[in-house]
């Protein structure tokens, strides 16, 4: 039997008293568990060339992200083709992917499942052959993550009000969608693409996606009495009732495929994990099945 040795990378972004204490607690379960570990910090430039070389002459089994989407988005992509399984300790703002996978926000929690080491293939997916582990966004949400990167002080609260703040600005983008026996042009105030059910903070954007069934879902929003919508919308999304009932009567476009097509004519914001991307006026979206190994409960 392989023994196992854990490379924690830390987001330095959510350095804080609370990660002190939980380099304390990591010490003290691995200890107990009789478990190899170290801790370093991720990388801001994504680049993990050191990391990888790291893993492979120390035998690192497993690679344990503390942070948030965007971080994990980074860390996989890099590093998914080495003979390792990766874990979750969720530091960010919305944890959309540890939610999806059942991992808990509890820290305590979430290192107890990942001491036991339970792990299955995940799907992952990519666009413009850049990688995305959970959900990228073209439109409002995107506006809203590119201001989010800017911030200084990051957080659930802070997205809120940057959420707020973009909808006296809100618009329509036009897309142009090819898929699977799907073809439509339509104008839509954002249109995300997910492998995971989740926003985050609970939030199900996608109530039929799962991490690993081989398709990308897709959800468009277009319906021009946005803002007199929103309450609705909101409550049917933060409880995953967006239903066909709800879709047909309300301006949403919600479809299940395993790639897709997307001309962006009016250049609609990109974000990638929730991190703010370079957009473009034309999109290619394919699955990568079981992309990368996955500790869950």
């Amino acid at each position: 039997m392989v023994q196992r040795h854990l490379l924690f990378l830390f987001n330095p972004k959510s350095g804080s008293q609370k990660n002190k204490r939980l380099y304390d607690e990591i010490h003290e379960a691995c200890s107990r568990s009789g478990i190899r570990y170290e801790i370093q910090t991720s990388r801001a430039d994504g680049n993990y060339d050191d990391t990888r070389r790291h893993i492979l002459s120390n035998a690192i089994t497993d690679v344990i992200i503390a942070g948030g989407d965007g971080t994990i988005s980074a860390v996989t992509s890099a590093l998914r083709d080495l003979p390792v399984v990766f874990g979750i300790l969720p530091l960010g703002s919305g944890n959309g992917l540890a939610l999806a996978a059942g991992i808990s926000r509890n820290l305590r929690s979430a290192l107890e499942t990942i001491l036991k080491g339970n792990h299955r293939f995940v799907d992952a997916f990519t666009i413009n052959q850049q990688f995305s582990c959970m959900l990228c966004g073209l439109g409002f949400d995107a506006q809203v993550a590119h201001d989010f990167d800017r911030q200084t002080k990051r957080g659930f609260l802070k997205y809120v009000a940057l959420t707020l703040k973009h909808l006296t600005r809100i618009r329509n983008y036009t897309f142009h969608i090819q898929a699977q026996q799907v073809q439509l042009k339509t104008k839509a105030y954002f249109l995300s693409i997910a492998n995971s059910n989740q926003f985050g903070n609970h939030f199900t954007i996608a109530p039929k996606a799962q991490l690993s069934d081989g398709l990308i879902d897709v959800v468009i929003v277009e319906r021009s009495n946005f803002l007199f919508l929103l309450p609705k919308l909101l409550w049917h999304i933060r409880n995953g009732r967006i239903t066909e009932n709800f879709k047909k009567t309300h301006g949403i476009i919600y479809f299940q495929t395993q790639g897709l097509t997307i001309l962006n004519p009016d250049h609609a914001p990109l974000h990638i994990d929730g991190d703010g991307k370079p957009t473009a006026d034309r999109f290619k979206v394919e699955i990568i099945p079981n992309a990368y190994r996955l500790i869950m409960p």
